[in-house]
């Protein structure tokens, strides 16, 4: 009996180790998710703010910024479209027809100690809002919008 004095700890202690790799592994995904969810809201809210405000992108970056701090210009794409149906650098209010506000190059990082073998980040696919054109300019429920 005495030999097996300290063998409950060990077993407990390797218990434990497998128990909060799994529970880290989930605390983890959970994040992943809400990243993703986040970004998808981050592209609904820009596209919101683009077609409401008149074509002002540094807008539509800090209203999707609320919900992705990490977001730079460099992951956010916009591309308004003229009448036609495509993609112009020049339209204004009386012309555009829509807005498609888009969040490329997102990487995910692990911050768990599994991580799956690597500690490099995971990239997330493209999230992408197509909306109409509204009232470019002016919000009519709201002027904290555009400024």
């Amino acid at each position: 009996m005495k030999k097996q004095s300290g063998s409950t700890a060990v077993e407990f202690a390797l218990v434990l180790m497998i128990f909060l790799t799994f529970l880290l592994g989930i605390i983890d995904f959970s994040r992943m998710l809400w990243t993703w969810n986040a970004a998808n809201e981050a592209t609904r809210w820009g596209a919101r703010a683009a077609v409401v405000c008149d074509r002002n992108a540094t807008v539509v970056l800090s209203n999707m910024q609320k919900f992705l701090p990490q977001l730079t210009a460099a992951n956010v794409t916009i591309d308004w479209y003229d009448a036609a149906g495509s993609i112009s650098a020049s339209c204004t209010a009386a012309n555009c027809s829509g807005v498609n506000v888009r969040i490329v190059d997102l990487d995910y990082q692990w911050i768990s100690p599994i991580g799956f073998g690597t500690h490099s980040p995971i990239p997330m696919p493209g999230f992408s809002t197509y909306l109409p054109r509204e009232i470019m300019g002016q919000d009519p429920n709201s002027s904290a919008v555009c400024s």
